[in-house]
């Protein structure tokens, strides 16, 4: 079966042009399937019941089963357990700020970068998405807001490395973006990485204007070796490179993502280390309180070590937040759910 999310408007139209359908039909179905985000080829009015059977039993409109939906009581954050076609399971977070809503969306089945802190690579690399599949978490999450709220930006941010799942990402922004789909501005999504340099350079290239989140969580080669093995590949001063190369290409500030680990990536000593790394970037650092995982020994840093890291690091000129905790009654966490599940 085609996923029809997959396709551009080009693809489309020679697909149904094989069939002998006139081109307008492609405009039309790409419409019902982006804007209007139907669900089912029922739906779909102004198409004639013939095109409509042929697509029920060729294609699919991508549409993903909501197989769980919990809501925190605390912050109203939407935790989702998507089910795929294959009977495969990711998760995606719709997140509530004054700004508007953001949705937290995944890229691949499971992760191969075994991040020691992380619960999705807990059980290795299932496949990866398609650009359709991660198009559905949108679409599926956009569907089940009440009226009058939308999706206002994406990070790519869940279950999964998207640079390593580099072509079918870079489709699903293209598809996001386009004028005549969803029309997403691309300055609202933030792409997050382990730290795949190689992919970070190709990224460059692409000249997206989105946000580039990179996971940097220690200041020095032996403990980020042992919380991340991507290092041992691409060590901190490559990957710095590769980040000053970025913003130099692209001109977008790149933001970097650092878990506060008690007792072993929160003292202030690590923080001045930092700040030393990044002294004459255009960048921020984004502070992670450690969301503990059941199956990983780590704990989140006490409240005082989190502000005296923030504050040394605003002392030496960088700009740092403090992330907000959302969703802690619903397992926010990338990969809690779907192992849970």
């Amino acid at each position: 079966m085609i996923n029809l999310l997959n396709l551009t408007p080009e693809e489309l139209s020679d697909l149904l042009g094989s069939w002998g359908e006139p081109a307008f039909r492609a405009g039309q179905l790409f419409d019902w399937l982006h804007q209007k985000r139907a669900a089912t080829f029922d739906e779909m009015s102004n198409l004639p019941k013939s095109l409509r059977s042929k697509l029920k039993e060729h294609c699919t409109t991508g549409s993903l089963n909501l197989k769980k939906r919990l809501v925190s009581t605390i912050d109203g954050t939407v935790k989702y357990l998507y089910g795929l076609e294959d009977g495969a399971a990711v998760e995606g977070v719709v997140m509530r700020y004054r700004h508007g809503n953001s949705l937290c969306i995944s890229t691949q089945v499971g992760c191969r970068m075994g991040c020691g802190f992380c619960a999705s690579t807990l059980g290795g690399l299932v496949r990866d998405l398609s650009a359709g599949e991660m198009l559905g978490e949108v679409y599926a999450a956009a569907r089940d807001l009440p009226d009058g709220e939308k999706i206002g930006s994406v990070v790519l941010m869940g279950i999964g490395e998207p640079l390593d799942n580099f072509d079918n990402v870079c489709k699903f922004l293209d598809l996001l973006s386009h004028p005549k789909g969803f029309g997403m501005s691309l300055r609202h999504v933030s792409l997050s990485t382990c730290g795949l340099v190689d992919g970070i350079y190709r990224l460059a290239e692409k000249k997206y204007p989105l946000t580039l989140s990179v996971s940097l969580h220690a200041p020095e080669d032996d403990m980020r070796s042992a919380l991340m093995p991507v290092n041992r590949k691409y060590n901190i001063d490559t990957l710095l490179t590769a980040c000053r190369d970025y913003f130099a290409t692209t001109g977008r500030r790149v933001s970097f993502e650092y878990a506060l680990i008690h007792g072993k990536t929160d003292s202030v000593q690590q923080a001045r280390r930092l700040a030393t790394l990044l002294k004459g970037m255009n960048c921020h650092v984004n502070l992670i309180p450690h969301n503990a995982v059941r199956e990983r020994e780590f704990s989140r840093s006490t409240p005082r070590a989190v502000r005296e890291f923030q504050q040394e690091l605003e002392k030496a000129g960088i700009t740092a937040t403090v992330r907000r905790e959302l969703g802690a009654d619903v397992m926010a966490a990338c990969g809690q759910l779907r192992r849970e599940s």
